[in-house]
């Protein structure tokens, strides 16, 4: 169970001045707890700590960094079971969805508790000729200083991870949003960094509406803004100022399974069914264009529907429900909205299509017309489309022909085509032989187009969160 309520953290202690923010079981509708809102003033304090904290941070020696993110290792393993407790409920994520969500928490800090103490730089050879004999020159890293992070509810624990983790590694203070609808994962995160010897100001977490955070945006003290969620991160690019900014804003990501793939298809429509409805289809890199070559379109296809229509939802409480509910009724009416336009427009409906509260059945379409929102947006839910193809040429030509370019998979055994995939596909990355929303947390991610710019995983993070800082000596 949930505590009755959680405190928000201001420059590492907790603070209950209120229980104004509401958090809901997503299945039920109930109340399952209360959080303390921060007002204009906390989120001052907080910047003004972090920015007091920068010295003090910088000089947090990196066995003393690996040491906090080590503890928090142990205190995530030893509390896994009341993580994904409360996933479950605040985010309505299956409950073993959320336990694997807990053990990625647990690895994104173990991989930046290894790099906190490799954060190297370089010896670099200055003498190219001869007025320069004698000279040498040495980089290292050193933090930015104050940074902001801002996370969405899909993955309320990994999410923020991949923001604070790196953060500490660097030696970064920082202040975090969490989203307002799964506030409970980062709020006990900031409770175990409680525990710790980070220096005061060293992080706050702050559960405040997009309104009150303006200032994690534009105010010039912070060195970086990290932003996942929706397209409105290119409108906080254009306020956030001089500061460096990462932006990571969602897909609509394909997969193409190739001719040859006949043999392997029990394993492909697994891998399928698994990225297309996953946490009902809300995951950035959740598998909503299938691209297959004509040979194999209808074996497929039998497959594919057979298998969703097996998909057990309801209760994600349940060990054996697959499908829970998406975040709230809003986001199941758009979606649904969506499929009933694609068919307005001609698109096929293979099974599902229907909608209960926020309750959406898992969905899968043909024939869904290119300029339909089901096909150029994002869905973000349980929701895919079949496309036919004739050529590999024509393959990568409708996977590129979307305005998303983060990650797309490909099924082949040809290594020339995955090669060419590699090559030819406008993504930021390309997974062979297994489905695009596939990640490892220590692998770089991100993508370009309306996806966003730079890249996660827990050392291009800190290369974000750190800069260069160059000596050149002069032999006497």
């Amino acid at each position: 169970m949930l505590n009755k309520s959680y405190p928000y953290y201001l420059a590492n202690q907790p603070q209950q001045p209120n229980t104004d923010l509401v958090v809901r079981d997503k299945y039920s509708g109930r109340i399952a707890t209360r959080v303390a809102v921060p007002d204009a003033k906390t989120v001052e304090k907080a910047i003004a700590a972090a920015v007091k904290a920068t010295t003090p941070m910088r000089n947090f020696k990196p066995w003393a960094r690996q040491a906090v993110l080590r503890h928090c290792v142990q205190r995530f393993s030893e509390r896994r079971d009341e993580l994904a407790e409360a996933l479950c409920i605040e985010a309505g994520k299956p409950i073993r969805d959320s336990a694997g969500e807990v053990t990625r928490l647990i690895e994104t800090f173990q991989i930046a508790a290894e790099e906190s103490v490799r954060i190297n730089g370089e010896t670099l050879n200055l003498e190219l000729a001869s007025r320069l004999d004698g000279y040498h020159g040495y980089t290292k890293r050193v933090p930015l200083g104050p940074v902001s992070f801002i996370t969405p509810f899909n993955f309320p624990l990994n999410l923020v991870a991949h923001k604070v983790a790196p953060a500490i590694a660097a030696g970064c203070p920082f202040v975090l949003k969490p989203a307002e609808k799964t506030p409970i994962g980062a709020l006990i995160i900031g409770e175990i960094l409680a525990e710790t010897d980070l220096p005061r100001g060293a992080f706050s977490i702050l559960p405040i509406d997009g309104e009150h955070a303006s200032p994690l945006v534009e105010d010039e003290r912070f060195k970086l803004l990290s932003f996942t969620g929706s397209q409105i991160g290119w409108d906080l690019k254009a306020r956030a100022g001089r500061k460096k900014v990462v932006l990571e804003l969602g897909g609509n990501a394909a997969c193409i399974v190739d001719a040859d793939q006949g043999p392997h298809l029990k394993h492909v429509v697994e891998r399928l069914i698994f990225g297309a409805f996953y946490q009902s289809g809300q995951s950035c890199i959740g598998v909503q264009r299938i691209h297959a070559h004509d040979d194999i379109y209808d074996a497929l296809k039998k497959r594919l529907v057979a298998a969703t229509k097996k998909l057990k939802s309801g209760d994600p409480k349940k060990d054996d429900t697959f499908l829970g509910p998406m975040i709230d009724e809003a986001a199941a009416k758009r979606l649904h909205g969506w499929i009933e336009e694609a068919r307005e427009a001609g698109g096929k409906l293979l099974c599902g299509g229907k909608r209960e509260g926020n309750m959406l059945q898992a969905t899968l379409m043909e024939n869904v017309p290119a300029d339909a929102k089901a096909n150029r947006m994002e869905a973000f839910g349980p929701f895919a489309l079949l496309q036919r193809y004739s050529t590999f040429d024509e393959a990568i030509a409708m996977v590129n022909d979307s305005d998303y370019g983060l990650q797309a998979g490909i099924f082949t055994d040809s290594l020339d085509h995955a090669m060419r995939a590699w090559n030819e596909l406008d993504q930021g990355g390309v997974i062979v032989n297994d489905i695009p929303s596939f990640r490892v947390d220590s692998m770089p991610y991100g993508g370009g187009k309306l996806s966003g710019f730079g890249r996660e995983g827990i050392r291009y993070a800190i290369e974000d969160m750190t800069e260069i800082r160059l000596m050149v000596m002069r032999e006497s």
